[in-house]
């Protein structure tokens, strides 16, 4: 049986590895970028790169969408060269950006209008889950249009889960989003306590690893934070967009995040004097700062 044709919307520091790795799977692949010229990659491994989502859709079965937020998301489905404007009875879209569940919902709707089926789809793992085909994915929609996109899934991610109706996708991701939150400050001070206190900070995270505060964020970016280096894995400036949307879930469903709400405090001060594009690691800045370092 042949695959179905896949398209896909957003050229970024994920999607592009994530189309990419769509593409090493045999899926004919058509792909778009808003500004041209970051499809290098999987143009480079047989993908066809068109000038619009419109194009996209029109050229395909499966749709995959990988943006910022949730406006651009809008944009990408019912824009004026939309995927919406191609769109056809039986499609599918597959949204892998971390957008807002009640967005999610809404965009849903307006798509089962036209007979195009949506899940939402966001991922963790950051650029080196992306790069290598081994990012959790958080699912939100109907089980029968899961089973359908599990091939196209299975090529980005090792971990796909069916959390529950449109939007589910999205809380778990925002949940996600909140407890990395934590866990950057917490290895943030723990460094800097280390450091400040005269220890050397990597043998005393080689001890940590081994015990209960052994977590991805300690052994993947508390060198980065040691070294106040922060080269891009997840944009701190995206992960400040996901805790507004975390803090405005939580305000609607009555849960208190005073830890999400100090992260995403600081790291507002940290976008605006020009860190945005860092790793989210560089929540580490303001601890060093604070305390000498």
């Amino acid at each position: 049986m042949s695959l179905p044709r896949v398209g896909f919307c957003g050229m970024g520091t994920m999607g592009a590895a994530m189309a990419a790795n769509v593409a090493r799977a045999g899926f004919p692949l058509v792909v778009w970028n808003r500004t041209p010229g970051k499809a290098g990659l999987p143009v480079s491994l047989g993908a066809t790169e068109v000038a619009s989502p419109r194009e996209v859709a029109a050229a395909s079965e499966i749709v995959v969408i990988c943006v910022a937020d949730t406006p651009h998301v809008d944009e990408v489905l019912f824009g004026a060269d939309g995927i919406s404007a191609a769109a056809r009875e039986g499609q599918l879209v597959i949204d892998c950006s971390t957008i807002s569940p009640s967005g999610a919902r809404e965009m849903a709707c307006r798509l089962a209008g036209q007979g195009v089926a949506m899940i939402d789809a966001p991922v963790s793992g950051g650029s080196e889950g992306a790069q290598k085909g081994t990012l959790t994915i958080m699912v939100g929609g109907e089980a029968a249009d899961l089973e359908r996109a599990r091939p196209v899934l299975a090529a980005m991610g090792q971990k796909i889960t069916h959390m529950g109706p449109i939007g589910a996708g999205q809380v778990t991701k925002a949940a996600n989003q909140v407890i990395l939150a934590g866990t950057y400050l917490a290895v943030a001070e723990g460094v800097v306590l280390a450091m400040k206190a005269g220890l050397d900070a990597k043998q005393v995270v080689e001890a940590l690893v081994g015990g209960a505060a052994r977590s991805w964020v300690l052994e993947n970016r508390s060198g980065r934070m040691i070294d106040n280096e922060y080269p891009l894995g997840f944009r701190l400036a995206l992960h400040q967009k996901d805790m507004g949307i975390a803090l405005e879930l939580g305000q609607e469903v009555g849960a208190a995040l005073p830890v999400s709400a100090l992260a995403a405090q600081i790291e507002a001060g940290l976008v605006a004097r020009g860190y945005g594009d860092d790793d989210n690691s560089a929540l580490a800045r303001a601890i060093r700062e604070w305390s000498g370092l």
